[in-house]
């Protein structure tokens, strides 16, 4: 046995690589042969390892201390040049399993494939020639939707942006105003060309589609717009998935570069959750003269799978700023005054939203996300401790004092909806409050306080657990069904049907009302009394409960606590030490990926 694959499989036996990861590495083996060597074993096991973190690539020069012990390769470039003596390692274009670059990135070819396709498309939507605009009826618009008012209106800026360009990226936190902004956009564009155009409006899950429609909804009537305008504006989005006809068992969608989505403009929502593969389907699928519009958080929690599409396209940090030529057009067709910068081209195609109407002057919730995204722990503990913030509060209870808490807090947050019989209003009470946990294993982690949460409302007499479904059992959808029409984040409640003699059904929000299902026929769920940060991305609620774990942990994020606590719209409770929240504020999510590099080369935001 080889001394490399020796430290491997000691890696393994540590729990720091997974089954999945060695599995690979002796499968490059078997394919290079006798060309195989130690280089190769030790790449492939942490490219596969890096990938399975969100990452899209293994930096050979840019290693964690975890990676350099286990490697134990002190000259990089010998490195490069010995992964690419064996058959499965090639440069970019070669027919290999494995891509290495000129920056020294080891990438899975599928995964740098996806990379190279998004980049393409859109560097070629950056360069392309803006669309043909009628400026005077634009300004006329831009005065109409966004009134007058002191400094510089970001979404004002940004509605321009996405009107006289065909790709724009608009990212701000909550209550800044992203779904109203891409109405009056959509108001814009449609009175560009007389009330007429395909448009779509997707995100990346049926949460966040919900969200949306519910959103797009009550803007269009709100704002000053001819009724033939307003009508064409389209009041229902979908998910992604089904906007490109993914189809269980098959790898590629309906919808690609054969076969062009029939859209004029494409608005996603969320886009902070799309990973790397996905967003290059979208791009496969859209045609070259359709406008795409992104909305998200940039400082929200990256995608699940690899890739932190948002964040690259977004650059690193800093605000908003545009080439002397933007930004002469933008005072000139919106009025506004806005920063100056030398950036690259992606540069004038980001919009960012800064003001929250959300969280006021008094807001915790809103002085602790700032504080938080400064990455500063002590403003962050300041913020909890000040006593004029009376919508946020830190608890630090002990493996004792848990049960008594959830008695305390959670069984009076959830004994409403259990007391009301009315589907609608029990599924709207069920979603004024969530527990959100770092975590989904353990006693602090999703599937531990779903069984503490349950126990506690049986021990209160609010409901009666049994094997299986029960009156008042919230339930997560976690993979599609295209023909239920469910998706992975769904959330309904299982409750009697007074339509079936009292019979339990599963009741589900729709714009169009609730729907009712037999149990029976879900497809994959969980009981969701808690849920994780991740799957509550989407999703807004009154009032939220944040646990985090009682032992550090690497997803103890800054970009996690900030995702958490600002699913919050009224208070926010944390349970948590004050040291593992400042350890938290003080990480971040790092994704490793080609993407921001080859938007912005030398150019920083």
């Amino acid at each position: 046995m080889s001394d490399a694959l020796s430290r491997l499989q000691e890696a393994r036996a540590e729990g720091r690589l997974r089954p999945l990861d060695l599995h690979f590495a002796h499968w490059m083996a078997r394919f290079a042969g006798e060309r195989a060597n130690d280089e190769l074993l030790l790449a492939a096991a942490l490219v596969s390892r890096r990938v399975g973190q969100g990452d899209v690539c293994l930096p050979l020069d840019e290693l964690s201390d975890d990676e350099h012990r286990l490697t134990e390769i002190a000259d990089v470039g010998v490195w490069c040049s010995r992964l690419l003596q064996t058959p499965v390692v090639g440069e970019p274009g070669a027919a290999t399993p494995l891509i290495l670059d000129q920056a020294k990135r080891l990438y899975l070819a599928r995964y740098h494939d996806f990379e190279a396709r998004v980049e393409q498309a859109l560097a070629a939507r950056v360069s392309a020639a803006a669309p043909g605009v009628d400026e005077d009826r634009l300004r006329a618009g831009l005065e109409r939707l966004f009134p007058p008012r002191p400094g510089v209106d970001w979404q004002r800026v940004a509605a321009a942006l996405a009107v006289l360009q065909s790709f724009c990226v608009i990212s701000g936190g909550p209550g800044t105003g992203k779904t109203h902004t891409v109405t009056a956009i959509l108001a814009l564009l449609l009175e560009q060309t007389g009330g007429t155009g395909r448009i779509a409006l997707a995100a990346p899950t049926g949460k966040a589609a919900a969200r949306l429609t519910e959103s797009i909804r009550t803007a269009r009537t709100r704002l000053a717009m001819e009724e033939t305008v307003r009508q064409a504006i389209p009041d229902e989005a979908t998910t992604i998935h089904r906007l490109l006809g993914m189809r269980p068992g098959r790898a590629e969608p309906r919808f690609g570069l054969e076969r062009r989505l029939p859209l004029d403009v494409l608005v996603i929502d969320e886009a902070s959750m799309i990973d790397l593969p996905l967003m290059a389907r979208v791009l496969a699928a859209l045609p070259e003269q359709a406008r795409l519009i992104l909305l998200g958080d940039r400082d929200q929690l990256a995608s699940v799978e690899a890739g932190r599409v948002l964040g690259d396209l977004c650059g690193r940090e800093g605000g908003a700023g545009y080439s002397p030529q933007w930004r002469q057009r933008l005072h000139s067709i919106c009025a506004q005054q806005v920063p100056e910068v030398q950036l690259p081209p992606i540069a004038n195609h980001i919009a960012l939203l800064r003001e929250s109407r959300r969280f006021h002057d008094n807001s915790g919730i809103g002085a602790l996300a700032r504080a938080v995204n400064s990455g500063d722990p002590t403003a962050t503990l300041a913020v909890t401790a000040e006593e004029r913030f009376t919508d946020i509060a830190l608890y630090t209870p002990s493996e004792s004092e848990r049960e008594a808490l959830i008695d305390r807090i959670v069984v009076p947050a959830y004994r409403d909806y259990l007391r009301i019989k009315d589907p609608a209003q029990a599924l709207a009470a069920f979603d004024r409050f969530r527990v959100l946990t770092a975590l989904r294993s353990g006693p602090w982690g999703e599937d531990g306080l779903n069984e503490q949460i349950e126990s506690a409302l049986a021990r209160n007499g609010l409901t009666r657990p049994a094997f299986g479904h029960y009156p008042g059992r919230p339930v997560l959808i976690t993979e599609n069904d295209n023909a239920l029409k469910l998706f992975n984040g769904d959330i309904g409640l299982i409750l009697p049907d007074t339509q079936a003699q009292g019979r339990l059904r599963a009741f589900f929000p729709t714009t169009e009302g609730v729907r009712r299902i037999l149990p029976t026929r879900l497809p994959a769920h969980r009981t969701v009394y808690a849920m994780t940060v991740h799957k509550s991305q989407g999703s807004e609620f009154d009032t939220v409960l944040l646990v985090l774990p009682q032992q550090d942990s690497p997803i103890l994020t800054r970009e996690l606590i900030y995702t958490g606590l600002t699913r919050a719209r009224n208070r926010l409770v944390i349970w948590g030490e004050p040291e593992l929240l400042s350890l938290a504020v003080s990480r971040t999510v790092h994704r490793t990926s080609g993407l921001w590099e080859k938007m912005w080369g030398d150019g920083e935001r």
